[in-house]
């Protein structure tokens, strides 16, 4: 266990009251002595153009506790790198720039216009935008898009399958990525600058998936290879100048970029922003309320809530996102591929000691299914809690239920197995792995915590070849719908032994919910309603299999220095680092 402060209560009332204000996407500015204070809620620039603010300008400074992996954006899935790449790239769509629920929408980017639906769902036709230009100076045109839809299957991106395999040819890409044509399926037209789509079947979030980073648009010439630390030119206000994942990033304007749609792609106000690597959590804190990084991208320690209640109340920003913690558990490897283990961790774990972990109830809330709350298919369910069961289920958690646990245990007949729990070497996930190391332990098991640096941990627990038991991981929605905590984390699509693109961490292919997944989402393309049932009924499903336990949903607690003005936020990106003020 943490060291906790003893002012601590004082700063979760403060969390608290900020979590259930109105409006928690857009926070009040910096104090009034801030060179960048401002009575007005954070906007974005009109038209979306900086040029001529008197706070255009300046180095806004992140530090992370580690670099985020890849620098190419077809391949990355860590939040860190893609909440800056969104300021980097651009998609045929985006999501809208927009603060609350506003940017949960897909709207044209790179495309004039999100086109309507043709042939019942299965072709769409986009009209792609004139003069918009590379950061090397080179016009986008047609075989870009072409030849980028492509990339996604020949570089093996984790997303390929699940949201790129309804496309037509996709099916013969998926087991030949190097030859990949998508023939028939992404068609261009140089003369009509038009990128037609053909689909195997309706998709209700096909300007979603369209909107993710793993469909940005890249020179057609880009390599067909991990680009590792080399970022690629890119479309955005700012373009990647240097990248060392063991120190930092650097970011510079894009000379050629200007705006073509403010809630797809504002202009930018700081005119460099750079990525500090290799403090702890606890310096990052320190490093941040001393002005010298002006926002970090960790979590911030339990035991300095207490400090920043008291002295940096201003600087400390909450923010609704979609996020989870859970426990994937390996459905191929001993114990866990025994049904029973797997629930009984789920009876065991002490969700509240979770939720403490990360911050208490103002900062987290206790998640015993994988559908977070605020998406279509959330219904409140959690069979995992004392006095509850599938026949009798509860709608909330209220304790653990260690007897039963101990029961599903025993008739395993797996006690004495020993078991390693792999963590990132963050402080919160330390905390959680420590504790979760003594609830095995206590169910018999002989256990062990192996915590990982953050930068590759995530890419370590996906590969087969590592044999991981079981692991604690965060999950962040890469759109707004059920089937990116379903079908994305669970789907036999992502499941890739022996590579670190697996999403599917948990090994698990269930055929009665690939079906009802599937149905789900083409029930979803005519009634969001009846699909939203359907999504509810495979949660259901699959917390019944328990390839994992779902730990809690948290908020985003985010801390800037004293002179960052225009703390503005998305849903799904956080901080929106075009548009900070740092004078």
């Amino acid at each position: 266990m943490r060291r906790r402060c003893l002012r601590s209560l004082g700063a979760l009332l403060l969390l608290s009251a900020a979590a259930t204000a109105p409006s928690v996407n857009v926070v009040q500015a910096p104090s009034a002595d801030s060179d960048t204070s401002t009575d007005l809620p954070p906007v974005i620039a009109p038209g979306g153009q900086t040029i001529g603010s008197p706070h255009r300008g300046g180095t806004l400074r992140l530090t992370a506790d580690a670099g985020a992996g890849t620098a190419d954006p077809q391949i990355n899935y860590n939040s860190e790198m893609i909440s800056l790449q969104v300021v980097v790239y651009d998609g045929l769509t985006a999501f809208a720039k927009r603060p609350g629920e506003a940017s949960n929408q897909p709207v044209a980017d790179l495309a004039e216009a999100l086109p309507p639906p043709e042939d019942g769902g299965l072709t769409y036709v986009f009209h792609l935008r004139r003069g918009v230009r590379f950061s090397d100076g080179r016009e986008v045109g047609v075989q870009d898009v072409v030849a980028s839809f492509r990339r996604i299957f020949k570089v093996n991106s984790p997303t390929a399958g699940g949201f790129y395999g309804g496309i037509v040819g996709a099916d013969a890409c998926l087991k030949d990525g190097l030859h990949c044509t998508l023939a028939g399926g992404v068609v261009g037209d140089e003369a009509a600058r038009t990128v037609t789509f053909h689909l195997t079947h309706p998709d209700a979030e096909f300007f979603d998936k369209l909107s993710f980073p793993h469909a940005y648009v890249l020179p057609a010439d880009t390599p067909a290879r991990d680009l590792g630390n080399d970022a690629p030119p890119g479309t955005g206000p700012y373009r990647i100048t240097s990248y060392d994942p063991n120190h930092g990033l650097t970011t510079e304007r894009n000379p050629f970029f200007k705006v073509w749609s403010p809630e797809a792609q504002p202009d930018g106000y700081p005119d460099h922003i750079t990525y500090s690597f290799g403090l702890t959590d606890e310096a990052e804190v320190t490093a941040t309320e001393n002005g010298d990084f002006d926002y970090m991208y960790d979590n911030v320690p339990l035991d300095r809530y207490g400090e920043l209640g008291d002295r940096f109340a201003d600087q400390v920003h909450i923010n609704r996102v979609f996020g989870t913690y859970y426990l994937p558990m390996n459905v191929n490897l001993p114990p866990f591929n025994d049904i029973r283990v797997r629930q009984a961790i789920n009876y065991a774990v002490n969700r509240r000691a979770m939720q403490t972990f990360y911050g208490g109830p103002a900062a987290a809330s206790v998640l015993c299914q994988n559908v977070p709350v605020g998406l279509p298919g959330y219904e409140p369910y959690c069979p995992y809690t004392k006095g509850a069961d599938f026949d009798h289920p509860a709608t909330e958690w209220k304790a653990p239920d260690l007897a039963r646990a101990k029961r599903l245990v025993a008739e395993s007949g797996t006690r004495g197995m020993h078991v390693t729990l792999v963590v990132p070497n963050r402080a919160v996930e330390v905390a959680m792995g420590t504790y979760l190391q003594n609830m095995l332990r206590e169910l018999g098991y002989d256990a062990d915590v192996k915590p990982i640096a953050f930068a590759i941990q995530f890419t370590y627990i996906q590969n087969t070849n590592n044999k991981v038991q079981i692991s604690i991981n965060d999950w962040y929605a890469d759109y707004p719908e059920p089937s990116d905590f379903l079908t994305a984390l669970y789907g036999c699509e992502n499941f890739h032994p022996g590579s670190d693109s697996s999403i599917d961490i948990s090994g698990l292919c269930d055929h009665p919910f690939e079906d009802l997944v599937h149905r789900a989402a083409l029930v979803s393309v005519t009634d969001k309603a009846a699909g939203a049932k359907l999504w509810a009924q495979a949660d259901r499903l699959l917390v019944r299999e328990a390839p994992d336990a779902p730990l809690i949903q948290f908020k985003k607690i985010e801390l800037v220095s004293k002179r960052v003005g225009n703390f503005y936020t998305v849903n799904l990106y956080h901080m929106l680092f075009s548009q900070g003020w740092v004078r």
